[in-house]
């Protein structure tokens, strides 16, 4: 874990893409931590750590950024049944870690005659880790996408289907409520708490701030502040509680207004820039470039950043 943690940190990726990568490969050596009894840090990847599922899911976590989405939601997942072949021997369908998995995360599984593995604990880490949101009535198709494999099943179609939505809330200004998870820190380092940060943006956390206090004996310490939707809350706390040296956490309910907001794609000497826009009403009132799509540009054309980012506006 700690040698895939370090090839991802180095990577090119976007920040976001990382953080979200290590957050799945984060789930995948807690649940195969707890099916050898072994810390997760201390889990030695088999499949898994092959570079091609490294790949997937690095491809996983930048699909995710690149496509600008919120959430994901999910059919039930068809995990197979019978038995597989790995590198412990043959097990059952669905593998140990999967099930892990399935338990942790609270996916639904719906039942599957196909005797083969139709589930991997890579597509289970990858489908936990993503935000989840159900989709709304209103809510606009705007890309759909068929993947077929190679594999001829016996009672249902070789076939993963994805569907890009847009929500209503995107052509008018929303209310909604949210949760504010919050606690005070003054036993952990910068890199711990700048990595928790990070993981929680990629698990799906509206908001995450931090802010200097003073606390008890007069010590110096960090407010972490955590936003969220509410049927996130208890994923995201978890992920506080183990990742930070807190041991509590207080947990509020807030009110929330936003501007409608969509992307828009602009051509640019530099390329293509995302660009999110806001709307209050009928009325465009703000646009803002997406940083990360700036910064490559930047990068691959050698100019400031600065540059691309007036240029795109």
């Amino acid at each position: 874990m700690a040698d895939i943690r370090a090839m991802l940190e180095t990577s090119a990726l976007p920040d976001a893409a990382k953080a979200m990568a290590i957050a799945i490969f984060t789930m995948l050596a807690r649940a195969e931590g707890r099916v050898h009894g072994v810390p997760a840090e201390e889990v030695h990847f088999h499949e898994v750590g092959a570079a091609d599922s490294i790949i997937d899911i690095a491809g996983c976590a930048l699909a995710f950024h690149r496509l600008g989405i919120d959430a994901v939601s999910l059919s039930p997942l068809p995990t197979g049944s019978g038995t597989l072949r790995c590198e412990h021997g043959i097990l059952p369908i669905p593998a140990p870690a999967t099930a892990e998995l399935l338990k942790s995360s609270g996916l639904q599984i719906a039942p599957s005659l196909e005797s083969f593995e139709l589930l991997t604990p890579t597509g289970a880490a990858v489908l936990a880790a993503w935000p989840k949101a159900e989709i709304p009535a209103g809510a606009q198709i705007t890309a759909v996408v068929n993947s077929f494999g190679k594999r001829t099943l016996r009672h249902t179609p070789n076939l993963l289907r994805a569907m890009l939505f847009e929500t209503a809330a995107a052509t008018s200004e929303t209310d909604d409520e949210v949760c504010r998870l919050e606690c005070e820190i003054d036993d952990a380092t910068g890199e711990v708490l700048g990595a928790a940060c990070q993981l929680l943006m990629a698990a799906g956390a509206l908001d995450v701030t931090t802010e200097a206090v003073m606390m008890k004996k007069q010590r110096p310490g960090v407010r972490l502040t955590v936003l969220c939707r509410i049927a996130d809350r208890e994923r995201i706390a978890e992920l506080i509680f183990r990742h930070t040296t807190t041991f509590g956490i207080r947990e509020s309910l807030l009110r929330r207004r936003t501007l409608a907001r969509h992307f828009e794609e602009v051509e640019t000497p530099y390329g293509k820039i995302r660009v999110k826009v806001g709307s209050l009403g009928s009325e465009v009132i703000r646009r803002t470039p997406k940083f990360e799509d700036c910064r490559r540009a930047a990068e691959e054309h050698g100019v400031p950043v600065a540059v691309v980012l007036a240029a795109a506006r």
